[in-house]
């Protein structure tokens, strides 16, 4: 059978694993290695026990398939793994509320989902424009300037970046946009360059929204465009999109795509 696997948060009990019985000496490094190796995770938590429970840590290990997490509590239940005593593994039953639109997955997320399913080489992204917008916003009302510094102000950036998939004909664009209240004499170049970074990430992350992994139960993979017909980023030509927004004259050699969370680790813009 097929699984359908987004470039967003994943969600549902069926993807969480539940590790009880972690010693005190262990990482969420070593746990991450010990499960990694049956399918990319989201992410892994250690956390120590309640105080009724006992001494000792228990984890949960979030996979984006729920058949990789099958597979793993099978394979990893009642082994010692990365320690001396078994760990018991089970599938986390424990319901949450999730809520109805499931969150967008960081660039850098997006990037590490593909490049395991697709390959190193098998995607490439590349920043179309990437505009100053603040001189476009309305003028707030009088009250609202009166209680912003004089000395600050408001920066806001636009990217438009596409996302290719060449085995499978796939090209799409995301839009990004970032905003920020910048303070001049705490470092207006910094703050700006900051903000540019992360209106490429979201573009990017906006980007792989628009598609989907099948997975086969074989392993292999297929691509589907997910966006509706009528995209107005995708039908228009690259022509008409510098038309729409002057593209901006800033160099961009030093910019990244990282995620969010990791916005100044990198510097590139090339990717794939």
């Amino acid at each position: 059978m097929a699984e359908v696997i987004e470039f967003r948060v994943p969600v549902g009990n069926g993807r969480t694993l539940l590790v009880l019985g972690v010693d005190a000496g262990a990482s969420e490094h070593a746990l991450y290695l010990a499960f990694a190796a049956f399918g990319p995770l989201y992410s892994v938590k250690l956390q120590r026990n309640a105080p009724v429970a006992g001494p000792g840590y228990y984890a949960l290990v979030k996979f984006y398939s729920a058949r990789d997490a099958k597979r793993a509590q099978c394979a990893c239940n009642q082994k010692p793994l990365f320690q001396k005593s078994p760990l018991k593994v089970s599938m986390c039953t424990r319901q949450r509320a999730f809520p109805h639109q499931p969150l967008v997955l960081n660039s850098y997320k997006c990037r590490e989902l593909a490049n395991h399913y697709l390959g190193f080489n098998g995607w490439s992204s590349r920043i179309i424009t990437l505009q100053n917008i603040s001189g476009f916003e309305e003028v707030g009302n009088e009250e609202e300037e009166v209680r912003t510094s004089p000395r600050s102000q408001q920066s806001k950036y636009l990217c438009v970046q596409e996302l290719t998939i060449p085995q499978y004909e796939i090209c799409t664009r995301g839009v990004g946009v970032a905003e920020l209240q910048v303070d001049p004499s705490q470092g207006f170049l910094v703050a700006t360059h900051s903000l540019q970074k992360l209106a490429v990430q979201r573009a990017l992350s906006d980007a792989f929204q628009k598609i989907l992994l099948v997975v086969l139960e074989n392993g292999k993979v297929a691509v589907e465009y997910s966006s509706p017909q009528d995209d107005p980023i995708d039908c228009l030509i690259e022509e008409d999109l510098r038309g729409l927004i002057q593209v901006t004259d800033l160099s961009l050699s030093d910019l990244t795509c990282e995620g969010e969370e990791e916005i100044l680790s990198d510097h590139s813009i090339e990717e794939g």
